[in-house]
């Protein structure tokens, strides 16, 4: 019986281990940033699309040219949603040449469940978030935004298919209206590698 035990603790050390050597192994070769490669041929613009600010008004996404302009896809419930903090900080030193669209979504952990209303209000009161807020899309669900669409689409934004992981994943477009970047969640608004996106 001691022998058994023995053997079991062997095989649970090994699968702990192993389990601890993937996650290593996965952080430390899964970028962060993925970065488009040379001139984009976008086959669709994306001046082309609009959607429904929080208040269900509509904004074609044309009133951007000649900003750069991050796509974030956000939720209340998340353990990154303290980035809003971050984000309401980046767009208040650099609104004058950013502008940054949040875009709820109750598509991952379902952390986003409450209201449009309910979500301004979030936003607002606890983070004083004055850029752009989208109303509530699907991204990973069906059917997916027309926006969310372009920014994973090769064919549409010429580059990448990337979907967001998780909440928080952000999308970066020139001034051109080109994709130019796609960063996971854990990539932060006021970070070294964000301010070299904004200021190139």
């Amino acid at each position: 019986m001691s022998g058994f035990i023995k053997e079991r603790k062997k095989i649970i050390m090994f699968t702990f281990a192993s389990t601890i050597i993937s996650g290593v192994f996965s952080m430390a070769f899964s970028k962060n940033v993925i970065e488009s490669k040379g001139v984009v041929n976008s086959a669709s613009s994306f001046y082309d699309l609009a959607i429904n600010d929080i208040n269900g008004k509509k904004i074609n996404l044309a009133k951007f040219k000649g900003k750069k302009v991050m796509i974030v896809n956000v939720a209340s419930r998340c353990g990154y949603t303290s980035q809003y903090e971050d984000l309401q900080a980046l767009y208040e030193k650099n609104k004058d040449k950013l502008e940054i669209i949040a875009v709820p979504c109750n598509d991952y952990g379902s952390q986003e469940s409450g209201s449009n209303s309910e979500i301004k209000n979030f936003c607002e009161t606890r983070y004083g978030v004055s850029f752009t807020m989208g109303s509530k899309q699907k991204i990973k669900s069906s059917p997916i935004s027309d926006l969310y669409q372009w920014l994973s689409d090769p064919k549409q934004n010429g580059w990448n298919s990337s979907l967001p992981s998780w909440n928080f994943c952000k999308y970066v477009i020139n001034e051109d209206g080109q994709l130019t970047h796609f960063l996971r969640s854990g990539v932060n608004p006021t970070g070294n590698e964000m301010l070299e996106i904004i200021d190139g």
